[in-house]
């Protein structure tokens, strides 16, 4: 069975998270952090929302071609802060468009899954990207392990069918131009690919 869920930032506001989970809304991933020092400003709200209603919330960061160490310290405090390290959150995920990392991208999110496990002690990340990136920039035969996600962005209106197929992949971003009750324009909308269920996308135990 296919399970939607939605990703969010300040761009986004939400009137109504009941409306929201109430269109089968299961999962949100949450803007927190990027680069070095930036931090949304919607976050706790939106994670507080979302959770207030029953549904799954995560973090994710905004990567840049900048220090990796301080990147993951800066995410690492806001998941710690926004309490998203529990075993019912969406695993953390990590960003990757960034024209500058285009070069060294597969470097980058190797170091960087590692770091954010040793900060945090947990093991399951995602890794964001769209479909150029996962066709022309990123191998995750060389750095995904099992604990490891993979997300891919291609808006083809097809949920959970994006057409591009890796054993980690586990979530689909279908659609920016998603319409969801309670909130009152556009929104990324993400599914499941195959059989994956919630068990293989929150951070467990």
């Amino acid at each position: 069975m296919t399970i939607y869920g939605i990703d969010v930032s300040h761009y986004n506001t939400v009137h109504d998270w009941t409306a929201v989970h109430g269109n089968n809304i299961s999962f949100v991933s949450v803007k927190l952090s990027e680069s070095t020092d930036y931090t949304d400003p919607a976050a706790g709200g939106h994670v507080a929302g979302a959770r207030g209603v029953g549904i799954h919330a995560g973090g994710y960061h905004f990567a840049r071609n900048v220090n990796i160490e301080a990147q993951v310290e800066h995410f690492a405090a806001l998941l710690r802060a926004h309490d998203l390290l529990r075993a019912d959150s969406l695993a953390p995920m990590l960003d990757m468009e960034a024209t500058s990392l285009r070069g060294n991208g597969n470097a980058f999110v190797a170091d960087f899954v590692g770091r954010l496990r040793k900060q945090t002690g947990i093991r399951r990340v995602l890794v964001y990207a769209n479909l150029d990136w996962w066709h022309s920039v990123l191998r995750p035969d060389e750095w995904a392990d099992q604990d490891t996600g993979l997300w891919i962005a291609r808006y083809n209106g097809n949920p959970g069918n994006p057409g591009w197929s890796h054993p980690g992949l586990l979530l689909h971003q279908h659609s920016s131009q998603g319409v969801v009750p309670g909130i009152p324009a556009h929104v990324d909308r993400d599914a499941t690919i195959g059989n994956h269920t919630l068990a293989d996308i929150l951070i467990g135990h």
